[in-house]
């Protein structure tokens, strides 16, 4: 994982360099700024990155599809953070959104989230049952999976917030359920979101269940020790990869090393022609 804290430690030193530069640096150009940073209330459906047309950040959602989908024997994905407020269910939402948006594929977004499911009313879900009802016994599985607008996405929601989370993901039934959605579907992909490694214990049981984990981090505001800590909570093997969430690229010259200069990315249909030159022929 060294690649990892080296990529870490670049976008820190690059955020210092901005920091010391103040006014003398190069203001961003808005529309960079406006494709990606994610939206204070990123859940309205017009936010979802994948259901908007030109979006630099759904062009990312579908890298990072590509990128599991190469991965052999990976069915199950656990997205976390190692605090609370990183994106981590926002980048569960897309990730299976951008699943689902593939032409053979299936996605089941699961809540494990107990202590304070948000899935279900993201999505316009209003039943208020969930992982928990079933986990208790009070409700089967297939009354609890529920289709989503997108013809591919299916959801368990989290239903009612529990007072024993832990023991309830930690329990024999937990583990039963997530081999179970593994192996009913072969063309399903189950993603997990679940609560922040620091703060509660229940990623640290779902690791152990799942063939692989996203770690998302807030670009320059969670410490490269936090995320360190977080990772030994967790172990190394399974982590496929980090999603670096919010970024900014304030100089032109760090958006031009990762999407290439004289706006490249853009003049092939991304972003409306931010970047374009005014002479080149339209659809080269």
């Amino acid at each position: 994982m060294s690649h990892i804290y080296e990529a870490l430690e670049k976008a820190e030193k690059e955020r210092n360099r901005q920091l010391k530069e103040g006014e003398g640096a190069e203001k961003p150009r808005k529309a960079t700024k406006e494709i990606l940073s994610l939206p204070s209330s990123p859940f309205d459906v017009p936010s979802y990155p994948l259901f908007q047309t030109g979006s630099l950040a759904a062009e990312q959602f579908r890298k990072l599809r590509t990128f599991l989908l190469k991965t052999e024997s990976l069915r199950t994905i656990m997205v976390t953070s190692a605090l609370q407020g990183e994106g981590k269910t926002f980048v569960s939402a897309n990730l299976a959104v951008g699943i689902a948006f593939d032409l053979h594929l299936h996605a089941l977004l699961v809540d494990c989230d107990l202590r304070n499911p948000s899935l279900a009313s993201h999505f316009g879900i209003q039943d208020g049952k969930g992982l928990s009802d079933y986990l208790l016994g009070k409700e089967d599985l297939g009354s609890l999976i529920t289709r989503s607008r997108l013809e591919r996405l299916s959801l368990i929601p989290g239903g009612e917030v529990s007072v024993n989370p832990a023991e309830l993901v930690g329990s024999k039934k937990m583990e039963a359920l997530v081999e179970e959605l593994k192996n009913r579907y072969d063309d399903r992909y189950i993603v997990f979101d679940t609560t922040p490694i620091l703060a509660t214990s229940e990623p640290e049981i779902l690791s152990e269940l799942v063939d692989g984990i996203i770690l998302v981090v807030r670009a320059g505001a969670t410490p490269r020790e936090t995320i360190q800590e977080a990772l030994r909570h967790i172990g190394k093997e399974k982590v496929l990869g980090i999603v670096l969430n919010q970024i900014e690229f304030k100089s032109s010259g760090l958006f031009q090393k990762y999407f290439g200069a004289d706006g490249y990315y853009y003049s092939y249909g991304y972003g409306y022609g931010y970047g374009k030159k005014k002479d080149r022929k339209k659809g080269k």
